[in-house]
Parts: structure tokens; sequence; C-alpha cells
């Protein structure tokens, strides 16, 4: 059984990982970056500008030069934080160029912290791409049913349906699963 393409672009979830989907197949990152970060990235933008439709431009403009920058476009952090800083940095041109008067620098930095600090997020996307192996390296079917059940947010019954197995078969390999991930990461020390 081949897992479908949707299932590897969902877990296109670090940068270097978006990099290679954004190079070979443009149209579905640019959905995917859309359905994962333009509601949060809105929202923030939104908290400093008080203006939705503004925010929203600015989004649209950080992802609209993400995809003309495509092909030499290089990241070095994860790319959740090369957003939240691209679109922070367009926010701040936005003021500077419509002279606008922020009250509150340290209020902006607030809004779009993330709350980590970079040795924070960097073991955190390093656990997430350990994870990630680690889900690659389950069977087939098993990795299979454990991703839709977390990538596509599926019920058990939607899960047993699509696939045409029982929903007791679904729990077992969903229990296997994180039998699995929980032996080999804990075993490995990659959480303590």
């Amino acid at each position: 059984m081949i897992i479908p393409n949707e299932l590897i672009i969902l877990q296109a979830t670090n940068t270097d990982q978006f990099l290679y989907l954004i190079r070979t197949n443009p149209d579905e990152a640019l959905r995917e970056m859309y359905n994962n970060y333009y509601g949060m990235l809105c929202n923030q933008v939104f908290l400093i500008v008080k203006d939705r439709y503004i925010a929203e431009d600015i989004v649209q403009d950080v992802f609209s030069d993400i995809w003309k920058k495509r092909e030499n476009l290089n990241i070095h952090q994860s790319f959740t934080a090369y957003l939240k800083k691209t679109c922070r940095n367009r926010t701040l041109n936005y003021i500077r160029d419509n002279n606008i008067k922020w009250e509150d620098d340290s209020a902006m930095d607030e809004i779009l912290d993330t709350g980590l600090s970079s040795d924070d997020i960097l073991s955190l996307e390093q656990l997430n791409l350990i994870i990630q192996d680690e889900i690659a390296q389950l069977p087939e079917k098993c990795g299979i049913i454990f991703s839709l059940s977390r990538f596509e947010d599926m019920s058990y019954n939607e899960i047993a349906k699509s696939l045409n197995i029982s929903v007791k078969t679904v729990e077992n390999q969903i229990s296997k699963a994180l039998r699995i991930l929980r032996e080999k990461i804990y075993k490995n020390k990659y959480i303590e």
C-alpha cells in the first residue's frame, strides 16, 4: 500500500521538507502554507495594525514573496519562526511607510513572541524530526492508520470505513504505533 500524497504533504512541517515541497510542488506547498499558517499570522498582524484587511494584505504579501523566491529560498530557522519574523518585519515596514505611531514596542514583541527561546525551538524542531522519522519507520499499515488519525484528524470510524477495516483493527494499530513511538523515543532518551 502506498501512502497518499496528502499525508506526505501534511507531514512537511520542518523547514527542509517545506523547501523541497515548494520547489517540487509549489501549488500544494502554497495551499498547505495557507491552511496551516494564514489564520494565525493574520491574527498576529491584526493585533498590531488593528485592521483585518491590512493584516490579510501583509500576510498575503509574505506568501507571495515566498512563492516568487521559491527557487532560491533559503531558511536557516524553523519555518514557523521564519514566517512570524517575516510578517513582523513586513508589519514594521507598513507602520514605518504609513507614518503610523506605534505606542509600545514591547507589546509588539510580546504579541509575536512564541514564548520559547531559540534553544527551545531548536530542541522542539529536532524532536519533531525524530518523531517524523520514527513514524516513517512504522510498519506500513500501522503508519498509514496513525497518520490518518493524527495528521488528517480522522476518527477511528472514518479510518475504518476509508480503509475497509474494522474499528478494532484501527484501535489496535494506533495502540501499536503509540507503543512503538514511546519505546523508541524514550529508549533513545530523546525525552527525559
